[in-house]
C-alpha cells in the first residue's frame, strides 16, 4: 500500500481576525458561487463559472498537489467562508513560489480581511517554507489590486504584453514579486516603530 500525497502546510494559520484552513470539499459551493460573479472573474482572470464536476476535479488536484498550499479564509469574527487563499507553483529548489488572495465575499471586501491572510502566507511561505521569492500576475485594469499587492510589499517588476483576452480585448498582466529580504526588512521596521 502506498501513502497519498498529501497537500503542503499545516491545517490552519491562525491570525488576528482571519484564519486560514485548508480547503475541504464542502468549501466548493463557496467557491464556485464567487466563480459565478463575471465581475470578480474579470479582475482575477478567471475564463468562466465552473461546474460542479469541474469544482471537484479542481478539488482533487489542489488537495493533493505537493506543489500548492491552498486555503479558505474564514472571518473569526462570525466563522464565515470569505475567501480564498494560497502558495501554488512552489519550487523548493529555486526557493519561489507564486501566491493568491481572493476576498469572494462582496461584504467582506475592503475591510482588512485580504491584507491579513496576505501577510498569513507571505509569513507561511518565508518562515516556515523557506522560499526567497513570491510572485504574483495581476489583471493590468484592476488597479485596487495592484495597490492591494503594493500594500503587502510586492514590487512590479515587469508586464506580460497583452497577456489577457476579456471580451474580445487584450490586456495587460502586471507581474508582481516580493524577495525575502524586502519581507524581513519591513517585519523589522514595522516592529521597530511599534516599539
Amino acid at each position: 500500500m502506498t501513502d497519498a500525497p498529501r497537500p503542503s502546510g499545516p491545517r490552519f494559520i491562525i491570525g488576528e481576525r482571519v484564519t486560514l484552513r485548508r480547503i475541504e470539499r464542502g468549501d466548493l459551493p463557496h467557491i464556485r458561487r464567487w466563480l459565478d460573479d463575471p465581475e470578480l472573474r474579470k479582475q482575477i482572470g478567471a475564463r468562466a463559472p465552473v461546474s460542479e464536476s469541474e469544482a471537484e476535479e479542481w478539488f482533487e488536484r489542489v488537495s493533493t498537489d505537493r506543489a500548492r498550499a491552498w486555503y479558505v479564509i474564514v472571518s473569526d469574527d462570525d466563522e464565515r467562508v470569505i475567501g480564498e487563499a494560497g502558495l501554488l507553483r512552489m519550487d523548493p529548489a529555486w526557493r519561489t513560489t507564486d501566491m493568491t488572495v481572493i476576498v469572494g465575499e462582496p461584504d467582506a471586501r475592503g475591510k482588512g480581511y485580504g491584507t491579513e491572510a496576505g501577510e498569513l502566507l507571505l509569513d507561511f511561505a518565508f518562515q516556515y517554507m523557506g522560499f526567497h521569492r513570491v510572485a504574483i500576475g495581476v489583471v493590468g485594469f484592476h488597479d485596487e489590486a495592484l495597490r492591494f499587492w503594493e500594500k503587502l510589499g510586492f514590487k512590479r517588476e515587469g508586464v506580460q504584453r497583452e497577456g489577457y483576452l476579456l471580451d474580445g480585448e487584450f490586456h495587460d498582466f502586471v507581474m508582481m514579486s516580493i524577495l525575502e529580504d524586502d519581507w524581513r526588512a519591513a517585519h523589522a521596521a514595522g516592529s521597530a516603530g511599534g516599539a
